[in-house]
């Protein structure tokens, strides 16, 4: 787990959160806030601080399966949502605030990721995937056949994005449900890194013999020697046992 505010922002509007049941649940968390005078940290961090407590109060019977996760993750979502639209309006300092949101339940090698907005989640098993796609403008684009995939990637409004947590009164989370083979990673990053960083460049990192605490590190100090311009966060996990 690593956030960094990168090279060029005073403030780091990413929260980042790792947290791990008795029963073995696990929670990882990655947001990107946005919006306001500096108000992109009050979104995260509202976030973050909230579904982190919840997840730990939560009664084991709401995790029983994985329509029950869904329906927690649903209604945890759409409740914290509620509170970063409304202290928006109370606040006219944080007006417009927002973020983007991955939440990624994980349970032995099963996992259930809630995204919203342009951060991601990666798997490497040998090759790099990509699992969740942007809710993005260009995207959009993309769908309605008006551009390219290729012309996505230079895309001047690249990073304006379509979803995010706390801009409008109600929010739907696109659910993924995952498998987690036994060799595999699991990446959750905000803008900051995937902007910078290529999937290869990840993948070459994260596949290395490093402890992962160090391709941690390795993965930072790349997209600052790229630039930095934004704040670099995210959540990287082994599914392979012992491994630190």
């Amino acid at each position: 787990m690593e956030s960094d505010t990168g090279k060029k922002r005073e403030v780091n509007e990413d929260r980042v959160a790792v947290l791990k049941r008795p029963d073995g649940l696990m929670l990882a968390l990655v947001a990107d806030g946005m919006g306001g005078h500096n108000a992109g940290d009050v979104a995260s961090e509202m976030t973050v601080a909230a579904l982190s407590e919840l997840f730990m109060d939560a009664d084991s019977e709401e995790f029983e399966s994985a329509s029950s996760k869904k329906k927690w993750l649903d209604e945890k979502i759409r409740f914290i949502n509620s509170e970063v639209y409304n202290y928006a309006g109370d606040h006219p300092e944080c007006k417009g605030m927002g973020t983007t949101l991955i939440a990624a339940l994980i349970e032995n090698s099963f996992c259930i990721i809630c995204h919203i907005g342009d951060s991601r989640v990666y798997t490497f098993n040998g090759k790099a995937e990509q699992v969740t796609r942007d809710h993005s403008y260009v995207n959009v684009l993309v769908d309605n056949g008006e551009i390219s995939e290729e012309e996505a990637e230079d895309h001047p409004k690249k990073n304006w994005i379509v979803r995010a947590l706390g801009t409008e009164a109600g929010i739907e989370g696109e659910m993924i449900e995952l498998e987690i083979s036994d060799s595999s990673y699991l990446l959750i990053c905000s803008d900051g890194l995937s902007n910078k960083v290529s999937k290869e460049e990840i993948a070459e990192i994260v596949g290395s013999h490093s402890a992962l605490s160090q391709k941690g590190k390795d993965l930072v100090d790349l997209a600052n020697d790229k630039g930095g311009e934004d704040n670099i966060s995210f959540v990287l996990l082994a599914s392979k046992a012992g491994e630190v």
